[in-house]
C-alpha cells in the first residue's frame, strides 16, 4: 500500500509510523485512518517487527480529528460522532494497546484532543519538552475519547483528570511527566534519537515475554486481586516455554550475552 498521510518503514525490529500531515498539525481524516489501520496490521503480522514507534512529522504531534470534514453548518444534518469514534478512533485504540509488543510514542510538539489520548494508549512516552497535551474537547462541547475518560483518571488521579478535562488547559510536557501522565520529557532535539534508541534497546530483549507484561499489567486495572494472581500464573506459565527464556537462562549461566528472538 502506498501512503500519502503516514510514514512507514521498518529496520532492525523496530517499526516506525509517523503522522504526516504537518501543514494540518497531523490531525485525522479518513484517509490518515485507513493508512495507520493498515500499517499497524503488517506491524502486527510481520514477525521482523519487534518493537512500534509512533510519532509525528512536523511542528505537532496530532491536533486529533480534522473538523473540515464535519459539516456543522446551520442546516446541515447532524453529525453522527458516535459513528465515527466506533468506525475510526476505538478501532485504533485497540489496536496501539493490543499489539503484542512495547509501543513506544514520541510526542513531537501539541497533542490536543484525540491526538493527547492517542499516546496514553502506547506504552512508553516521550514527549519533547516544547510539547505539550490539551483535552480540547470541552472547547467544543464534546467530551474526551479515544480513551481518554478511562486512561486520564487512572494515570493522573480523578481530580487532576476532571481539571484536564473540563477546563482544557495546556498541560506542559514537564509537568505531565511530574505527573505520571507521561514517561518522560526530554529536549527537543534529542526526542527523535532517544525514541529509537529506546525502540532498538527494546528490540533485542525477550518481546514475547514484554508482551505478556504489557498484557498482565493491562489486565491488572480490572482485574481483582485473586484474578491478578491466575493470570500471572497462567501468563508465567507460557513465558516459561518460550525460546526467550530459555536463552535467558542459558545466557546467565554461560556467562554470556543473550541472543533474544522475541518468540
Amino acid at each position: 500500500m502506498n501512503f500519502e498521510h503516514i510514514l512507514f518503514s521498518i529496520e532492525a525490529g523496530v517499526a516506525l509510523l509517523s503522522l504526516n500531515r504537518p501543514d494540518q498539525l497531523n490531525s485525522f481524516n479518513a484517509q490518515m485512518h485507513g493508512e495507520v489501520k493498515e500499517a499497524l496490521k503488517q506491524v502486527r503480522h510481520n514477525p521482523d517487527v519487534r518493537v512500534l514507534l509512533l510519532t509525528g512529522e512536523g511542528r505537532g504531534f496530532c491536533a486529533g480529528q480534522d473538523l473540515s470534514e464535519r459539516n456543522v453548518a446551520p442546516g446541515s444534518s447532524v453529525p453522527d460522532l458516535g459513528e465515527s469514534i466506533e468506525k475510526f478512533y476505538n478501532p485504533l485504540i485497540r489496536q496501539l494497546r493490543d499489539l503484542p509488543m512495547p509501543v513506544i510514542c514520541a510526542v513531537n510538539g501539541v497533542a490536543a484532543g484525540a491526538g493527547a489520548n492517542i499516546p496514553l494508549a502506547c506504552d512508553l512516552v516521550l514527549a519533547a519538552r516544547s510539547a505539550s497535551f490539551i483535552q480540547a474537547f470541552c472547547k467544543i462541547g464534546l467530551i474526551p475519547d479515544s480513551g481518554g475518560t478511562w486512561t486520564l483518571p487512572r494515570l493522573v488521579g480523578m481530580a487532576r483528570a476532571k481539571a484536564l478535562a473540563l477546563l482544557g488547559n495546556r498541560l506542559s510536557a514537564e509537568q505531565a511527566e511530574q505527573w505520571g501522565l507521561i514517561y518522560r520529557c526530554v529536549e527537543d532535539a534529542e526526542l527523535r534519537d532517544e525514541a529509537l534508541t529506546l525502540a532498538r534497546h527494546l528490540a533485542t530483549q525477550p518481546t514475547y515475554g514484554l508482551a505478556l507484561i504489557k498484557r498482565s499489567l493491562n489486565a491488572s486495572l480490572s482485574n481483582s486481586f485473586d484474578e491478578q494472581l491466575e493470570l500471572e500464573r497462567d501468563l508465567q506459565r507460557l513465558a516459561g516455554r518460550s525460546e526467550d527464556y530459555r536463552e535467558g537462562v542459558s545466557a546467565f549461566m554461560e556467562k554470556r550475552s543473550p541472543s533474544f528472538k522475541g518468540r
